[in-house]
């Protein structure tokens, strides 16, 4: 937890208006991960290939898909501090890594980034550690993420949804419209 608290200063650097896409991870079937050089985001599909649509959520009445969970975003910084090496970066689960600033005081619900040719929207819906990410990072990493003293920092990451649908490719800007 040390090393974790240490090193926050790094994370909370990263770009706030122009930062840069660094990994696309897509989710075939659970469990499953592909890391792609470029990637689809469809209004429907979210990113296209991935099983967002066909998970359940307990977050919705009927248990259907999330539409305000359609993309994961996370901090590529961070991830690079809790996993320790970039072969790891893709356990975390998300689709999106992005060195970018996500805190609530810049990037809060609402706002718009444009990745490549799409546009993706952050919304409201809190993007919060599991059991998974502890199994894969440990306790320290899930308690640092998800402290509630620095919960405006969207640490484990935040939610979106597509707006204009496009390509995304390693290495595109992520602009804050």
């Amino acid at each position: 937890m040390s090393e974790l608290e240490a090193r926050l200063d790094e994370v909370i650097q990263s770009p706030k208006d122009h930062g840069v896409l660094e990994m696309i991870v897509r989710r075939p079937a659970v469990g499953a991960r592909e890391i792609l050089e470029e990637g689809q985001l469809d209004l429907a599909d979210g990113l296209v290939g991935d099983t967002w649509k066909q998970r359940t959520s307990r977050r919705t009445a009927d248990g259907t898909p999330h539409p305000d969970m359609q993309l994961n975003l996370i901090n590529s910084r961070l991830v690079a501090l809790v996993s320790q090496d970039k072969s790891r970066w893709h356990l975390a689960g998300d689709q999106l890594y992005v060195d970018f600033d996500l805190s609530e005081a810049n990037a809060p619900a609402g706002t718009r980034l444009a990745i490549g040719s799409a546009v993706i929207e952050v919304t409201a819906e809190p993007h919060t550690g599991c059991s998974k990410f502890v199994e894969r990072f440990g306790l320290d990493a899930m308690k640092f993420v998800n402290a509630s003293e620095r919960s405006d920092l969207h640490l484990r990451g935040i939610n979106a949804r597509v707006v204009q649908p496009g390509a995304v490719r390693v290495g595109d800007a992520v602009i804050k419209l």
